[in-house]
């Protein structure tokens, strides 16, 4: 027997092995910070923070991520803007139930999120990597209710869709795959996404992989990967009329910067930011230019956001702060503006 098929061979007997292995959660899970609050949005209970005054800002985390890549963000936009975070079903500390974790669905909890906060009018989705996917359904499902777009390095095509995801549709093979890659180390998984690896820090990595170890978090993350069918929709993105603010590192290997060109072209109002010695987290890598050019592009929207129809709680700090020790002063390459006529 070749290698080829002996490996062939030894995964397919793990898929059988390992078929029905993983198990959703229902309920809250445990662990949540002091003062988190939650939203029950189609069954499912939601944790998000609602925080500030001004135009509504919604920010969109990751594949396997949480509100916490944010922290930053958050930070910067405060005085300014009305931020609504939030961990999407099966991440974070939201609910793990069984069910449709498509973006689709995904954007439709967003949707509900607004509607039980009181939100009312047009806002700005700020979305990243998968999230980017997400934060699109939701401007093709309610464009009325999307001002504009911000998203880095956007997951957002079947072509970036790795071997891994396609072989995971299969029952059996998709379990035994995914039990593989959580096990695997957390550090070499958050290596490829960064371009200087002083950043995968001791914090961040713990924080990851006690994200991973919570309960439903394999079960979820399969049923994300599974719901990843973006040849469906793909096609759609060029009628979203809507300004777009392209935010990509030029050495990203997770999303590579030809989606980012890609996007910028079927985007109608899209501009593209290219960011130098930086890989899949420019809100980290090249935290001051991003954010600076964030703030700026949301700063175009109405100076006055609704009011919220019912009292919202004072949020609790962020769970997570992903950010490395501050970069230390180098003589760095511009940002990259590109802009379609």
């Amino acid at each position: 027997m070749t290698t080829r098929r002996a490996s062939i061979a030894l995964v397919l007997s793990i898929a059988l092995a390992s078929t029905g292995c993983l198990s959703f959660h229902e309920g809250r899970i445990d662990g949540a910070p002091k003062g988190a609050t939650f939203a029950t949005i189609k069954g499912t209970p939601i944790h998000y923070v609602d925080e500030g005054e001004g135009p509504v800002v919604v920010l969109i985390h990751g594949f396997a991520s949480s509100m916490g890549a944010w922290s930053s963000i958050r930070k910067a936009l405060k005085g300014k803007h009305r931020v609504i975070a939030l961990d999407l079903k099966g991440f974070g500390h939201s609910g793990r139930p069984e069910g449709d974790y498509s973006p689709k669905a995904q954007a439709e909890i967003v949707l509900g999120l607004l509607e039980e906060r009181g939100v009312e009018g047009p806002v700005a989705l700020v979305a990243h990597s998968w999230g980017s996917s997400v934060a699109l359904q939701v401007a093709l499902l309610a464009p009325d209710r999307v001002d504009r777009i911000a998203l880095y390095d956007a997951w957002v095509y079947a072509d970036q869709l790795p071997g891994f995801f396609l072989w995971s549709r299969a029952d059996g093979l998709g379990e035994a795959l995914i039990g593989a890659y959580y096990d695997q180390r957390s550090d070499e998984k958050m290596a490829i996404a960064f371009y200087d690896h002083k950043y995968v820090t001791e914090e961040l990595v713990e924080t990851v992989e006690d994200q991973l170890s919570r309960p439903g978090t394999k079960a979820a993350a399969l049923a994300a990967i599974r719901g990843q069918r973006f040849e469906d929709v793909e096609t759609k993105y060029k009628s979203i009329d809507k300004p777009a603010l392209l935010l990509w590192g030029r050495e990203d290997r997770v999303t590579t910067l030809e989606y980012g060109e890609r996007l910028s072209k079927e985007l109608p109002k899209a501009k593209l930011v290219v960011y130098p010695q930086c890989g899949h987290f420019p809100m980290i890598e090249a935290a001051t230019p991003s954010t600076r050019d964030l703030v700026a592009f949301l700063g175009e929207m109405a100076p006055k956001a609704p009011a919220a129809s019912s009292p919202r709680p004072e949020s609790p700090k962020p769970e997570v702060e992903p950010t490395a020790p501050k970069p230390e002063p180098t003589e760095a390459e511009p940002a990259e503006e590109k802009q379609q006529p």
